[in-house]
């Protein structure tokens, strides 16, 4: 076990874990000890509302047995716990829930330890930390510096090693700029993904709960633990989360025209040095101009989305508008700026513009960028309480509005020691193919979690990627692999890439005469077989069906056999539809075939 100068005890959820199975812990024993370290780290504007310890003790005697048994957790303010009070960081607006969010309850089932709720910029809005009447949650790393908001009270209660997993909500930043603050993960997962009921709005159509914790691991440990589709959420999806598996090769950066550092020669150094971190890890850096990415940002607050801010807390902000932050009362009003027709406009253009980002995820498998430009101070929020703000979400406010997933992790510090990190974008249904890059890009960054000073532990050898739960597992062939022409079809259904892995050698593979997109035919043989190159997707049992409903002759799905061991549906050819087509099978897969003038 890893030693630390908070005490010998656990940090991350497999530390914990690893404890309770070894008898060296028990909850309650870990109970006392997250309580000491609260204590010690002496920050009164971290936690709005910490339960009782003796309460928690209690608590920890009799816990399920789930993925989560004996995990300490904190709670974001804006997120409903039975019998504590949702403050959203505005005193007027507390109220005790009656009931859990859904989030919170699968908490509980999964055998976590609410300790309590943290404070936040109130109502979510906001990037700082700083826009709240209970104080200002210290920054781990610098206490000159903004802690990152929303979730600011979250992500300093994991940075401290408080809690190993703390939950927040993002809509434009909140769960990936405090993390890169404070030099910890925040994992911002597809929308849907976790189901949202019980949690005050900030633009609901766009809303996600966030994890926070000192491991891309633990990250997602606590996404599946959390994540599922819940009917009585109109805006859940059943998404397939898969399992993380090899490291994406083709990443997007931005190319010389999206890099914005506002003129910081040491964040920029900071993001160069990431770079060349990927480029060791065997990644292919393929440049991408983020201009529709930038215009889409732009949509969240100069567009008509903040009146989402309004209509969320309307009988609130209309009965007593004193009672809101200055700051967040001047930006929730412009709402009242906005007409229908406003609306309708930005969707038209948010429409475009979201036509505009596909191509790019055609050539990678995913995109990395700055978490912010450079860090804020106090003292530059003071002098302006806006534009601050608005810069650290630079990289951030285009994901949810483009329904992207994104894992936010640490980097190379800036030579000044400052924080610096960079954030991974796919599109939705992809989370679990984030977390191997990120936890290799944090432990290639050599940074201690947080502010334990504690060291990354080592990564685990990663198995083959595969389909969670009910999850089907499709192995393509051909135009339906990443970045071709039917890609697309795949991806409209939140399929998700789980690892590339070719077939056994029986098999051959035929281009296939026809109008249309170019396909192939793979066709099993009992002798002369070649080993064919697949991609084998995750899809909702609903999703398959839908896509193999659409499957056109003389294609269909079987069962494909491949090197891993695996036997996941897959597309096959009738051997009759392969009689005129020509032999392919030489070059060992689809895309190595139109590589060579095909």
């Amino acid at each position: 076990m890893t030693s630390t100068p908070l005490s010998p005890l656990p940090l991350t959820v497999a530390q914990y874990r690893e404890a309770y199975a070894s008898g060296s812990l028990t909850p309650a024993e870990a109970v006392r000890e997250v309580y000491r370290r609260i204590a010690a780290h002496a920050d009164p504007a971290l936690f709005i509302t910490l339960r009782p310890e003796a309460e928690v003790a209690a608590e920890a005697q009799d816990l399920p047995a789930g993925p989560l048994h004996g995990i300490p957790v904190a709670v974001k303010d804006n997120i409903a716990v039975a019998g504590l009070p949702t403050t959203c960081a505005c005193p007027g607006y507390a109220a005790v829930a009656e009931a859990d969010a859904a989030v919170v309850a699968r908490l509980r089932q999964a055998g976590a330890l609410v300790i309590g709720k943290t404070n936040l910029d109130q109502f979510a809005t906001g990037l700082v930390g700083v826009r709240s009447p209970y104080g200002v949650p210290r920054n781990t790393l610098d206490p000159r510096l903004v802690p990152g908001g929303s979730s600011s009270g979250s992500a300093v209660a994991v940075a401290a090693g408080l809690v190993p997993l703390a939950l927040g909500t993002d809509t434009a930043g909140s769960g990936r700029v405090p993390a890169g603050l404070n030099a910890i993960v925040g994992l911002k997962p597809s929308l849907g993904a976790i189901s949202t009921r019980g949690v005050v709005p900030a633009c609901r159509t766009l809303d996600c709960v966030s994890v926070f914790a000192l491991t891309a691991e633990d990250a997602f440990d606590g996404l599946t633990a959390l994540a599922g589709f819940d009917a009585a959420d109109p805006y859940s999806r059943a998404l397939p989360l898969g399992r993380p598996g090899a490291l994406p090769r083709r990443i997007g950066v931005p190319d010389a025209a999206s890099r914005r550092f506002f003129g910081d020669t040491l964040s920029e150094a900071a993001f160069d040095a990431a770079l060349a971190d990927l480029a060791a890890l065997g990644a292919t850096l393929i440049p991408v101009d983020l201009a529709p990415f930038f215009a889409t940002a732009a949509l969240l607050y100069d567009g008509p989305w903040v009146a989402e801010r309004w209509e969320a807390i309307r009988p609130f902000i209309t009965a007593q508008p004193e009672a809101l932050h200055p700051v967040t009362r001047a930006i929730t009003e412009r709402a009242t700026g906005f007409s229908a027709a406003d609306a309708f406009a930005g969707r038209y253009r948010l429409a475009e513009l979201r036509r505009a980002t596909e191509p790019v995820w055609r050539d990678i498998d995913a995109l990395c960028v700055p978490t912010f430009p450079r860090p804020q101070t106090l003292a530059a929020l003071e002098a302006d309480p806006i534009g601050p703000n608005a810069e650290l979400g630079t990289y951030t406010n285009f994901v949810n509005l483009l329904d992207l997933c994104a894992l936010a992790v640490p980097s190379r510090p800036r030579a000044d020691g400052g924080p610096a990190g960079v954030t991974l974008i796919a599109p939705a249904g992809r989370d679990a193919a984030l977390i191997p890059l990120g936890g290799a890009l944090h432990r290639a960054g050599g940074v201690p979690m947080g502010a334990t000073g504690a060291t990354l532990p080592p990564a685990l050898e990663p198995g083959p990627a595969r389909a969670a739960g009910d999850a089907v597992e499709l192995a393509v062939v051909g135009a339906h692999l990443s970045g071709l022409g039917l890609n697309g079809e795949l991806t409209a259904l939140g399929a998700q890439l789980l690892r590339a892995v070719a077939t056994r050698p029986d098999y051959r593979l035929y281009a296939l005469p026809g109008e249309g997109p170019r396909r192939p035919g793979l066709v099993r043989v009992a002798e002369g077989g070649a080993a064919i190159a697949t991609e084998v997707w995750a899809l909702s049992p609903e999703a398959f069906g839908r896509f193999v409903a659409a499957i056109p002759a003389p294609l269909g799905i079987g069962t494909l056999r491949l090197a891993d061991g695996t036997t996941p549906k897959g597309f096959l050819c009738e051997p009759e539809g392969v009689r005129a087509a020509e032999d392919v099978s030489r070059f060992g897969g689809w895309r190595a075939y139109l590589a060579a003038g095909g």
